[in-house]
């Protein structure tokens, strides 16, 4: 790898973290509003169109570890949004699902929040965000794929 790769690598993470906060600083008072956070909205948001889903299942969504899942879990839950229950085909599983209020919750709210992320990003046309969204999904598959290789030792 070149110094001149690294430069740019560093410009492009640099810009990818700059737009991902302004992004997440437009969206975000519609979350506080309700009292959510990212990853409370990300789990509501799963279970609503995908069903019960497992904690596991939910961390890997949301992008979250298991420890700060339990807590994500634990104040939806005490605010009556999701129920979890032993699935039945494997005791050790915790499934989620949601609750009446949180279907509810959800289906309000969602529409919003993605009206919200498109003003957001309506700086790119359909073709610029489809390639983006190319370019982003072969980025993150390529840095899982290294995290699995041992680091470059120069």
């Amino acid at each position: 790898m070149t110094d001149q790769t690294v430069t740019e690598a560093l410009r492009a993470y640099v810009k990818l973290l700059r737009a991902a906060k302004a992004v997440l600083a437009r969206v975000e008072p519609l979350l506080v509003t309700e009292g959510l956070t990212p990853t409370q909205l990300g789990v509501l948001e799963a279970v609503f169109h995908k069903g019960p889903l497992t904690q596991r299942e939910l961390g890997r969504k949301v992008l979250t570890s298991a420890g700060n899942m339990t807590d994500v879990m634990d104040k939806l839950e005490r605010r009556g949004l999701v129920r979890r229950g032993r699935s039945a085909v494997d005791r050790r599983a915790v499934r989620v699902e949601l609750t009446p209020e949180g279907r509810d919750l959800i289906q309000r709210l969602f529409p919003r929040h993605a009206r919200d992320i498109a003003a957001a990003m309506s700086a790119l046309s359909g073709d610029e965000l489809q390639q983006l969204g190319a370019l982003l999904k072969r980025l993150g598959l390529a840095a899982v794929a290294g995290l699995a290789e041992e680091p470059d030792a120069h």
